[in-house]
């Protein structure tokens, strides 16, 4: 099966949905119009659906591989990299001043989705790629940007965040890599780090770990945490390359999925020190890392979306061939596609709504992430940034829990082939697993959404959203179509269940911490749930308009009944999720820690 792009679906949502318009408009970004969103997108889909998208099935059945402290990508990764990197793919949003080409986060998400559903575990690299640059955009000295940027953007090296170790995982306050000062100003660093996406590999020259590690004599905790530029090979004053580093690949794992994305443990300090440079000030490195991780955290949330779209092609292409059984009103005389089947089309429209959500929901928060940064006004600055900053953990929590009930359902459609590797339903299934692990699990999404996006605000910024969504409700009732009056409803219970849980959890944080806690991640889905379903009502009123002008009819009735779809399947989880969160906590906590 071949991957088509969505490029319509992702256009029609820059547009109508995140406003591009408005986007070409802010400083900076004037050449980032609709016509040139089209382009680079039509570009970008004709690359990886002939170039990337083939090799996912190959690297799932000959995946990177290991020996003698070298890692060999999938054969034709290389390759395939080297086209990506000569295209200006992984610039496509950084500075024009290293490289990049200054596009806006709105247009890269999209190039980010097709990359991923063309082949996650090729896309993991740039992915970590993107975050190393952002982390030295932010954080990094003059010189180390002129040294480790434009080497990045044009794909000589690639980049990698160095986090986790055997004892420290989503605690990094128990890192214990250590960094000893030199009289050079430079320091020597000591640990190992496990699982890093692409900490070794053969598709680039040199490799930029970016690495957390304690300066001797630091605080305990995280306070004493500091950020480490730690090349695979040592870089000259003339930017060429010098020796290896004392850093080493010692192993990578054997994986459940995205078994083609070498997933490394990495030995630093072995010989006597890995040499490395400080990033920014000493025992500020999570704060600098905080910035690579919500970077990725977003990304991961789209990497979600990738695949749920790339697995419902491919259910939706096996249901139309796949003949089995007489349609149940008996309009066929025989055994009949099963995409005729009641309950296959469900599976294919929950599949399709969800995706369709999603994406909606990510291409809208990049707009608010482009006017956080580039708008003229201050205020309007800062109203985007809280919009995009409470948006994140719900794209990376959401859509990847998202993810796993669409490729569960790709299998479904299947039937008996989905548990047959060749049809490769299941590796999406696969795939799709660690994207609620990775970047903080789904529940460490739902801490930050309660503590940092609700509690410390008391609810204003998700009230606030919830103002927005109300006026969606009301245009909704004043189009007075079935459609709209259908989601208007549906959005409507569920907005209110969402500020009855938003007052829940700013009022009992503190006074009842297990009791909210214990709901966090329902609330997370409650929210995520509400957000894409608030878009797709949004996208209702934006086809019907273009359905009456006469506007490709076929693809906006789709979009209404899409929309329709989900207000009466998904939005209705919504009043539940409330009840679970509000009333359910006793459930979690009563049970006697010995009865388990």
């Amino acid at each position: 099966m071949t991957y088509r792009a969505p490029v319509k679906d992702m256009l029609f949502a820059m547009k109508e949905l995140a406003n591009i318009d408005a986007v070409a408009q802010l400083p900076g970004l004037e050449d980032a119009g609709f016509d040139t969103a089209q382009a680079v997108l039509e570009e970008c889909a004709r690359l990886n659906e002939e170039v990337i998208a083939p090799l996912n099935w190959e690297g799932d059945i000959n995946p990177s591989s290991f020996k003698d402290g070298k890692v060999s990508a999938t054969p034709g990764f290389k390759e395939a990299f080297q086209q990506f990197s000569a295209g200006g793919w992984q610039g496509l949003h950084h500075p024009t001043d290293f490289g990049g080409q200054g596009l806006p986060k709105l247009i890269h998400a999209a190039c980010i989705e097709m990359v991923n559903a063309a082949n996650t575990s090729f896309a993991l690299c740039p992915l970590l790629t993107d975050g190393a640059i952002e982390a030295l955009l932010t954080a990094g000295t003059d010189e180390q940007r002129a040294t480790f940027i434009p080497k990045m953007i044009d794909g000589t090296w690639t980049g990698t965040m160095n986090l986790t170790e055997p004892q420290a995982g989503s605690d990094l306050s128990m890192v214990r890599s250590r960094a000893e000062p030199q009289p050079d100003g430079t320091y020597k660093i000591f640990g190992t780090k496990i699982y890093i996406t692409w900490g070794e590999h053969d598709m680039a020259e040199n490799i930029v770990h970016l690495v957390l590690a304690r300066v001797t004599g630091a605080p305990e905790g995280v306070k004493g945490i500091s950020l480490f530029i730690v090349p695979k090979f040592l870089v000259n004053a003339d930017g060429s390359l010098g020796e290896r580093n004392d850093v080493h690949c010692v192993s990578i794992e054997h994986k459940m999925g995205i078994k083609a994305s070498p997933t490394a443990v990495l030995q630093y300090g072995d010989n006597g020190g890995a040499i490395g440079t400080l990033v920014g000030q000493e025992n500020r490195g999570l704060e600098y890392m905080f910035i690579m991780m919500n970077a990725a955290r977003y990304g991961v949330g789209l990497q979600g979306v990738a695949v749920a779209d790339r697995a419902y092609q491919r259910a939706v292409q096996y249901a139309r061939d796949r003949v089995q059984s007489r349609p149940v009103d008996g309009s066929l005389p025989g055994a009949a596609p099963i995409i005729h089947h009641p309950d296959v089309r469900r599976m294919l429209m929950t599949m399709r709504s969800l995706t369709e959500g999603c994406r909606a929901m990510s291409l809208v928060a990049a707009a608010a992430y482009d006017a956080s940064h580039a708008h003229p006004d201050a205020e309007t600055r800062k109203q985007n940034q809280a919009f995009y900053e409470f948006m994140v953990p719900l794209i990376k929590g959401y859509s990847t829990e998202m993810s796993l009930e669409v490729t569960s359902l790709g299998v479904q459609v299947h039937g008996g082939m989905g548990f047959i590797e060749e049809t490769g339903a299941a590796q999406h299934y696969r795939d799709a697993k660690i994207l609620t692990i990775y970047e903080g699990t789904t529940a460490i999404q739902a801490n930050d959404l309660v503590g940092r996006k609700t509690s410390r605000d008391g609810g204003a910024t998700a009230k606030a959203i919830a103002g927005q969504i109300e006026q969606t409700e009301q245009a909704l009732v004043a189009r007075g179509s079935v459609a709209s009056l259908a989601v208007a409803k549906r959005l409507t219970a569920a907005r209110t269940a969402f500020i009855e849980v938003v007052d829940f959890v700013a009022g009992q944080t503190r006074s009842d911490p297990n009791a909210v806690f214990a709901g966090s991640v329902n609330y997370l889905m409650l929210a995520g749930n509400l957000m894409a379903g608030w878009q797709l009502g949004r996208a209702l009123l934006a086809a019907e308009d273009r359905l009456a002008a006469g506007d490709d009819v076929e693809f906006m009735a789709a979009k209404i009944t899409t929309a329709r779809f989900y207000a009466d399947h998904i939005l209705t989880r919504v009043p539940g999720l409330r009840d679970s969160v509000v009333d359910g906590a006793a459930g979690v906590t009563d049970m006697a820690l010995e009865a388990f």
